[in-house]
């Protein structure tokens, strides 16, 4: 379910749709440097990550959810741990979570979209090395 073919794995580990090997952004996310630029060809199956001019425009409704997602994850933290921080302290410690995931979610969500799109392939996947 987790390990290499589910499209989990590729999400996760930022690693090519196709086949699971070859790394999907030139650098790690907080690199901020190159901060989440996808590579041009995946460097194990060549896959060309860019189908299209502003491919990566649509992962920004990935983004947003996956944002809405960790706030929420936050709030129900904040929440079964007691802490009684008031409206303002809860919305400062999802402001800060969010400004601090931020490189994550931006790469996450360039992956989540690229999985949209490729699939796994067994066959290719197997002859890479």
């Amino acid at each position: 379910m987790f390990g290499k073919g589910s499209k989990l794995y590729s999400i996760v580990f930022l690693k090519c749709p196709r086949c699971h090997q070859g790394a999907f952004l030139q650098s790690h996310p907080y690199d901020l440097a190159s901060m989440n630029r996808v590579r041009e060809t995946c460097p194990k199956c060549q896959l060309k990550y860019r189908i299209e001019p502003s491919f990566y425009y649509g992962s920004m409704y990935v983004s947003y959810g996956v944002g809405v997602a960790v706030a929420i994850a936050v709030f129900v933290i904040i929440l079964l741990t007691g802490l009684e921080l008031g409206v303002g302290g809860i919305f400062g410690v999802i402001v800060a979570v969010l400004v601090l995931l931020m490189p994550w979610i931006g790469a996450v969500s360039k992956s989540i979209w690229a999985n949209f799109f490729f699939k796994f392939d067994r066959e290719i996947a197997r002859d890479v090395k």
